[in-house]
């Protein structure tokens, strides 16, 4: 079977799971009103489904090792699916967020698992090109998410935006079926359950409590609690994984220079990233009295950008290197998220399009290098694991990236009467997100510089330096 058949088939679980966080986005206000909550509180929503990807992103890879990719897949398909069907059917807050929980299990095994089939089928040389194959059809997600979410929303109901998952997922069902391989791992070793319980305490606790510092949804003792249980317990995950030879999440991995930029400036990136499709309705429809149509219908020239740069991703790879890139494009992305400070409602929509069309082209360059220097200097069997390892921090680092906007949103309006929420509010909250995501160059300019050249034709053109720096990188781990 061609290579591109599999790509394909776990870009329409990509579809699926993009499409559904941009179309949430584009209607929580809706969603407020309808269950008669808070819109800035409707990022429990949001996180909720983060955190549970978080949580249970670190078990997918052993679970395709154990019981073969396409059985894992396949089931993550379907908990997504009657996880979405359920959000439909919601009628308070607690429901909202406890369908979210059941779509973030599937959706925390369903991508991971996708990637992992993908990582270990294409040569290395080949995958840039193959994951910019992957996301392009992935993104026509958020293309189509915020106008459908804003169309849905506005003439007819914000439950039908978790419905037309439906059909998505029976098609994606069909096709892991009929094509994609039930490859597993002949020795597996046995799953942390240690590990996966302080883990999942910790980043439970550390993501839920941020989330909520603020809200009076919950007395202050309690968020206290969480916090200082999550600490704790992320505390003790260390301290045990670096104890045993097969921990769920194996720290060793950030030993390797290509890895630890993944994460530590993934991380910092994707604040400001994660950041941004939470602030942007809320800024147009609450501060600019936008419709979620109208809003939608700005938002998704976001990722009209990111795709125009995926046909050029590669040769621009390939033709400056990887250090050059995560380090100035960080910046340049970071700076285009800042910018949104500038907007009013005097601001023509025609600026508004291209400024966000311009930075989502940026934006998906640097996660095209992100994603990619990741498995630089991976070995095969070590693969799963790095794949679990940095889906988990990318989940972790969205949804903080939502917790810090709604955060300084909530500071803002703070103490004022009546504790609206006015488009002022967000000036700060795009400068702070913006300053963090750029930041993440300080962590690539570490990086060495024939980093990721054996991912692109420039390992020809470093030649040697490029095989001592990987041998170096073998012998540390």
């Amino acid at each position: 079977m061609p290579r591109y058949y599999v790509t394909l088939i776990v870009a329409v679980a990509l579809f699926m799971e993009t499409m559904d966080s941009t179309i949430i986005a584009t209607s929580l206000p809706a969603i407020a009103a309808d269950l008669g909550e808070d819109p800035i509180a409707l990022k429990l929503a949001l996180t909720s489904y983060l955190l549970s990807l978080a949580v249970f992103i670190p078990i997918s890879g052993w679970m395709a090792d154990r019981f073969g990719a396409r059985t894992v897949f396949r089931a993550a398909i379907v908990v997504f699916t009657l996880g979405s069907a359920a959000c439909g059917f919601s009628t308070s807050l607690l429901d909202f967020i406890l369908f979210r929980v059941v779509q973030g299990m599937g959706g925390a095994m369903m991508v991971p698992v996708g990637r992992l089939v993908i990582l270990r089928s294409i040569p290395k040389s080949e995958l840039i090109s193959s994951l910019a194959w992957l996301t392009v059809p992935a993104l026509m997600g958020p293309v189509i998410g915020p106008p459908l979410g804003g169309f849905i929303t506005t003439m007819f109901s914000w439950r039908w935006i978790f419905w037309i998952n439906i059909p998505v997922g029976l098609l994606g069902i069909y096709l892991a079926t009929r094509f994609i391989e039930n490859f597993k791992e002949e020795k597996v070793p046995a799953l942390d359950l240690k590990g996966f319980f302080l883990s999942g305490i910790g980043l439970a606790g550390l993501a839920f409590g941020f989330t909520i510092v603020g809200q009076p949804l919950f007395p202050s003792w309690f968020v206290a609690g969480l916090l200082t249980v999550g600490a704790i317990s992320c505390v003790l995950y260390v301290r045990h994984a670096l104890k045993i030879p097969a921990p769920l999440l194996d720290l060793r991995l950030l030993k390797i220079p290509t890895f630890f930029a993944n994460i530590a400036g993934g991380f910092l990136f994707r604040i400001g990233v994660g950041a941004t499709p939470f602030l942007l309705p809320l800024y147009f429809q609450l501060g600019f009295g936008m419709t979620p149509l109208e809003s939608g219908m700005l938002t998704f020239s976001i990722a009209v950008g990111a795709i125009v740069m995926k046909t050029t991703a590669a040769p621009i790879l390939r033709q400056f290197g990887y250090r050059p890139i995560l380090v100035w494009n960080a910046i340049i992305a970071g700076s285009f998220i800042m910018v949104c400070a500038l907007f009013t409602e005097a601001t023509p929509q025609v600026v508004i399009l291209a400024t966000l069309l311009v930075g989502g082209f940026f934006r998906s360059l640097e996660f095209t290098a992100i994603n990619t220097i990741a498995y630089a200097d991976i070995d095969g069997h070590e693969m799963s694991k790095a794949t679990s390892f940095a889906s988990v921090s990318q989940q972790i680092s969205i949804s903080a990236g939502v917790a810090v906007g709604a955060l300084v949103l909530e500071m803002q309006r703070a103490g004022r009467e009546g504790h609206e929420v006015l488009a002022s509010d967000f000036h700060a909250a795009f400068l702070i997100v913006g300053a963090i995501a750029a930041s993440s160059a300080l962590v690539f300019m570490r990086l060495p510089k024939d980093a990721g050249a054996s991912l692109s034709r420039r390992a020809h053109a470093v030649g040697e330096p490029a095989k001592q720096s990987q041998l170096r990188t073998e012998d540390r781990v």
